[in-house]
């Protein structure tokens, strides 16, 4: 189980530290995703993308992994409002159809879970845990 849970946390590592210099070096398409409502919309972009490096490193330290990765579904909850706003005005963004969009704010909740499994500090078996105390 251990491997899966490594694979999954090399997802979310790679999604995430992927997204994060997307920041900088895509930031034209983060800041037109931005819904017109949030104030400062390139200093966001950036300062997102610097969040999203920094916590896509942290679960990379067993130490912190688990508050890496409630930072991580933060963020992810944090941005959800981007990604409406793309699924509910699609003639604003022509290079996606509005099927794309309802599939990525599914891919979203997808990946909310993979965060929560991936970073939580696993729970030993009961037959482990009496064992060692034998």
């Amino acid at each position: 189980m251990k491997y899966f849970r490594y694979a999954g946390l090399a997802i979310v590592f790679l999604w995430f530290f992927g997204g994060g210099v997307a920041h900088f070096t895509e930031t034209d398409f983060f800041v037109s995703i931005v819904p017109p409502w949030v104030p400062y919309p390139l200093e966001v972009v950036y300062v997102s993308g610097v969040i999203e490096i920094v916590l896509a490193l942290a679960i990379l330290w067993p130490a912190i992994r688990p508050a890496a990765g409630w930072g991580l579904i933060l963020l992810t909850l944090a941005v959800t409002p981007a990604n409406v706003h793309m699924w509910m005005n699609p003639e604003q963004f022509p290079d996606a159809s509005q099927t794309a969009y309802t599939v990525r704010l599914v891919i979203q909740v997808f990946l909310l879970m993979l965060i929560w499994w991936s970073t939580r500090i696993p729970e030993e078996p009961a037959e482990q845990v009496f064992a060692g105390e034998r």
